[in-house]
């Protein structure tokens, strides 16, 4: 059975809920070990705040990057199917030739670090005629002023955004921007057992 996607429970905790939301998508909850959980929220909220306070600046860029290197270990030892892979700078980019376009066809996800007033974490679940299916976990019920921005409350376990994909290739500080292509980063998620195959997917080739 699958879980409905959570949202964050502060200010800060983008990045564990964004990740912990990836493995809540791809896999049934009987299915997901404690010890998933547990590692996620332990080396995520690494940041320290301007006062000092430990957590308050969220989580880092080589956190997320441990965390993908730690999934895909963790897959190849056999205690779930998982499989990960993380992208930063020019990589990170959607449309064609994207290595991310092509993990949302083959039924991955991906956690990426975007621009919302500051740097935040949201997760990617598919893409389709030029848009992208996102859960972005930080609450919201407002609309947007981009009227291309839709909030979608019908799928809860699977995404609560659909917004062009040109929003995300942006350099400038734009809302859910990719931003300077220095700064950029992704993590792809994939569950090894429900992964597409090239055959499967010959249509978004074509």
């Amino acid at each position: 059975m699958k879980n409905p996607l959570h949202y964050q429970l502060s200010e800060f905790d983008c990045g564990p809920t964004a990740m912990l939301d990836a493995v809540s998508f791809l896999f049934p909850r009987e299915a997901i070990p404690p010890e998933v959980i547990r590692n996620i929220m332990l080396y995520c909220l690494d940041c320290y705040g301007s006062e000092g306070a430990f957590g308050k600046k969220g989580t880092s860029r080589i956190a997320m990057m441990f965390l993908s290197n730690w999934l895909e270990g963790y897959g190849k030892v056999g205690q779930l199917p998982v499989s990960s892979r993380y992208l930063s700078g020019r990589s990170v980019y959607l449309g064609n030739g994207s290595i991310i376009s092509d993990a949302l066809h083959h039924g991955g996800v991906a956690v990426v670090r975007v621009f919302y007033d500051e740097g935040h974490y949201v997760l990617l679940t598919g893409e389709e005629d030029g848009n992208i299916y996102m859960f972005d976990p930080y609450y919201r019920t407002v609309p947007y002023e981009e009227e291309d921005i839709l909030i979608e409350e019908d799928h809860p376990c699977a995404y609560n955004r659909i917004l062009p994909l040109d929003y995300f290739n942006k350099e400038a500080l734009e809302i859910y921007a990719f931003g300077p292509v220095e700064e950029r980063e992704a993590v792809l998620i994939f569950n090894r057992e429900t992964m597409l195959t090239q055959e499967e997917t010959i249509e978004y080739y074509i």
